[in-house]
């Protein structure tokens, strides 16, 4: 098999990257290990992405994929498992056969590290929710519990003290890993509370949504959200013998979406970016694509 521009991975990036891809002109393969939306298929209600109103991340994940598709995207179901360069073309080994392309954007996306208790994924965009900015909306003057100790959590922590009538925050040790001038604003917030040396036992709700939880202590706190911050951790494994990661993992980009590779792109949630939306994955998707058309056009084939 062969292409132009192969993307990996099918979520919001990988989609808006196939699709500027085709409108440059150039014969684009999208390669996706699973279903076409990443991360996008686990939100329930969406309300922030510009000109769509209300919807769920299923039903924008279809129009996404209908649109790709209508630009003339070859998707292919399949997992990439090593990438080489020979010369000017890379060479893409999958479990569907080797793929040669003239440039390729990685976008494969971060997967959110889970707490493992009981109730945590029956109930994941029923209440349990992986970013405060996405969902925290949802939560308007309501109560609700933040989990984790490093600086993303007390950010979000803080971040969802505006919006709900109270957070409380768990961290399973007795002290925050967070910077301090984070601690000290978290102390300060009146609505919020600290229960520390403490954890979800088990997230517990009526089927439809969640309605509290219990925690190792044997506390039963009654809660219409849970926002766990306990990590996040890049799909960038087929990167690491080409391309510089931080010491994360993510793939380290510039601002054209270049990694140190040549010809090599990336794209969304498995890069060093500072925020992680489907927007700003859209956005990166479409640069990325952009650059890889400039890359080709630099080049004498």
């Amino acid at each position: 098999m062969d292409t132009d521009i192969l993307v990996i991975g099918g979520g919001p990036a990988g989609m808006s990257a196939a699709q500027y891809a085709l409108r440059a002109g150039y014969r684009t393969m999208l390669l996706e290990m699973m279903a076409l939306g990443g991360q996008l298929l686990q939100i329930d209600e969406i309300e922030n992405y510009p000109g769509i109103e209300k919807t769920s991340g299923f039903e924008l994940t279809k129009k996404m994929e209908t649109q790709t598709e209508e630009f003339g995207a070859e998707i292919v179901y399949g997992e990439a498992t090593k990438i080489e360069k020979n010369g000017p073309f890379f060479s893409v080994e999958t479990d569907q056969g080797n793929i040669e392309a003239k440039a390729v954007i990685v976008a494969t996306g971060a997967t959110h590290r889970h707490l493992g208790a009981p109730g945590e994924e029956e109930y994941i965009g029923k209440g349990v929710s992986y970013c405060a900015t996405c969902d925290g909306p949802f939560f308007k003057g309501k109560d609700v519990i933040a989990v984790g100790g490093g600086d993303t959590a007390l950010t979000e922590a803080l971040y969802l003290s505006k919006i709900a009538k109270s957070v409380t925050l768990i961290h399973r040790r007795s002290e925050f890993r967070a910077q301090k001038a984070l601690v000290d604003k978290i102390n300060e917030r009146e609505n919020i509370a600290l229960e520390l040396s403490n954890g979800i036992k088990e997230v517990l709700g009526d089927g439809e949504k969640v309605t509290h939880v219990l925690l190792n202590d044997g506390k039963s706190l009654p809660v219409s959200g849970i926002f766990i911050f306990v990590g996040i951790t890049p799909n960038s494994e087929l990167v690491k013998n080409v391309a510089d990661r931080d010491e994360s993992g993510f793939i380290k980009v510039n601002d054209r979406k270049e990694t140190s590779l040549k010809g090599l792109f990336a794209a969304g949630d498995v890069t060093d970016t500072h925020f992680r939306q489907v927007v700003t994955a859209c956005s990166d998707g479409a640069l990325s694509a952009h650059m890889a058309d400039e890359y080709i056009s630099s080049l004498s084939w």
